[in-house]
């Protein structure tokens, strides 16, 4: 097949080598002999989307075991974002006394964390772009590591709050590339699988720590979470250095031999794309699109109540009522780690069995709105769930704890993840060439909205009560989730057959 040649424009905006390719498979016919020899001999098939080069270093070439160790990779870096701000949740008390500080003032080291997570990918991923994708995860790890040792050898809440800080700049590397460099791997037919993996781990990150480390600051000092979050940063540091190879592929027309140096000891300005402000912003634009910032919404208003909400909220709800210290309160998290894992089955594979079903059976290839029908199952469950932990909370008798409450946790993170998988993997299908821009976008919108939640939730449960709060989040999400996703459902294919998918408030407002 002839070279592929980024546009300008692209080439600007740094987005994947998926926009690159996808661009030359509607014309399979049009490729070289050798083109097509190569593809049968290392696939079998023609039939691959996107189409990829006649190239061993072209990440869509490379062997299964190759892809699957570096997903992995990738996948437990996207845990570990989220773990490292929420580990220390046990911890709080402890803090406070060591600092003579109140616990709101304490909640801020995690709150700093959430902040940088949400922006951070805006500074990372034009030098991913530019620079690939291995430099920077591993100057990520170096950087969260000197940090978490810097957090477990501060003499103030001051210098503490700053390494906290820094911890979360590095981290949130993952969140700017981490989707993109699945897509950079795996094929179209099993991309919400696969990205479904990586927003699971991103997912139990969160429940995951205190259900660790309410056991550490239970048994040791609380400063050996620092220790352990820099052990696990080391550890990664080397097993990335030497199995995590570059994804950022850009074809050049040349059949080339994938080389171990090539692959992961060349460290040098892969895109000769100039850096201007304009690539860092980039992201923002895309809210214009209706597909993307209204999935993006829809995600993270879920995600606030089917996640955030509940790790903030368990510790305090569960702690007065049962009095429950920070073990047990810990144990409380696996509903929601369970509930997570389920809802992944249904949101990654199932999905993906879904829309290959439909292309069977229509022999056409599905919009990318049929996708969609799948996230209703996940909200009804999300509802569920948390009306569940709610009132069930509320009903316990003071002292008496019964495992209620944690099976609605359950029930609502399974919903939760169906709607992430879904959601995001319905955004990157609507505009694959922006793969790496939509993943920095939805995880700014969660984020500020995890954020910005904890700051009001304890304030509702004082004024309204615990049980009737049910009703208000149920109502938030049916206004702020459903509605967008039936909008987009209705309307998503045509805005964008019709190239007005930027006028969302005409559009909104016809409906």
């Amino acid at each position: 097949m002839a070279s592929i040649k980024l546009s300008e424009q692209h080439m600007e905006e740094a987005s994947s080598q998926a926009d690159q390719k996808s661009q030359g498979h509607d014309s399979i016919s049009c490729i070289s002999p050798e083109h097509e020899r190569y593809l049968l001999q290392r696939h079998g098939t023609l039939d691959l989307d996107p189409l990829p080069q006649p190239d061993d270093a072209d990440p869509y070439n490379w062997p299964y075991r190759k892809k699957i160790i570096n997903l992995i990779l990738v996948i437990f870096h996207a845990s570990m974002a989220t773990f490292n701000a929420a580990a220390i949740v046990p911890a709080f008390q402890q803090i406070a006394d060591d600092f003579k500080s109140s616990l709101q003032t304490i909640s801020y080291l995690t709150t700093v964390q959430i902040v940088f997570l949400a922006f951070g990918p805006l500074i990372w991923k034009p030098f991913a772009n530019t620079y690939g994708r291995r430099p920077l995860f591993l100057l990520s790890l170096i950087g969260s590591l000197v940090s978490n040792v810097g957090c477990a050898r501060s003499s103030s809440y001051g210098t503490m709050c700053f390494c906290r800080a820094l911890v979360g700049l590095f981290m949130s590397l993952v969140a700017a590339i981490g989707s993109v460099v699945v897509t950079e791997m795996f094929f179209k037919k099993n991309r919400a699988f696969y990205i479904g993996l990586w927003t699971l781990m991103v997912t139990i990150g969160v429940p995951s720590a205190p259900l660790i480390m309410g056991f550490v600051s239970a048994r040791v000092k609380y400063r050996w979470i620092y220790w352990i979050l820099a052990i696990t940063n080391g550890i990664q540091l080397v097993t990335y250095f030497f199995f995590g190879p570059e994804t950022r592929y850009i074809p050049n027309g040349a059949t080339v031999k994938a080389s171990a140096r090539k692959s992961y000891l060349q460290f040098r300005r892969i895109d000769p794309s100039p850096l201007t402000v304009q690539t860092f912003i980039h992201p923002l634009t895309l809210s214009r699109k209706v597909c993307v910032s209204l999935a993006g919404l829809a995600h993270a208003v879920t995600f606030m109540f089917g996640n955030t909400l509940i790790v903030v909220e368990l510790p305090e709800l569960f702690g007065d009522k049962f009095g429950f210290n920070s073990e047990k309160l810990g144990l409380q998290f696996i509903g929601l780690i369970v509930g997570s894992i389920i809802g992944e089955q249904i949101g990654g594979g199932f999905s993906d069995y879904w829309m290959r079903r439909k292309s069977r059976n229509s022999g056409t290839e599905p919009p990318p709105e049929y996708r969609l029908w799948i996230s209703y199952l996940g909200f009804s469950l999300s509802l569920i769930g948390l009306v569940m932990f709610l009132v069930q909370t509320d009903r316990a008798p003071r002292g008496h704890w019964n495992i209620s409450p944690v099976i609605g946790i359950a029930i609502a993170g399974a919903g939760n993840q169906i709607i992430t998988t879904v959601l995001i993997t319905y955004a990157i299908d609507c505009h694959p060439e922006e793969s790496a821009s939509i993943g920095v976008l939805i995880t700014l919108i969660r984020q500020a909205l995890a954020f910005l939640g904890p700051f009001w939730f304890t304030s509702m449960f004082n004024n309204v009560g615990i049980a009737p709060c049910s009703g208000i989040v149920c109502g938030l999400i049916v206004a702020l989730s459903i509605s967008p996703v039936a909008f987009l459902h209705c309307r998503g294919s045509g805005l964008r057959a019709s190239k007005n998918e930027n006028t969302i408030s005409r559009d909104i407002g016809s409906v």
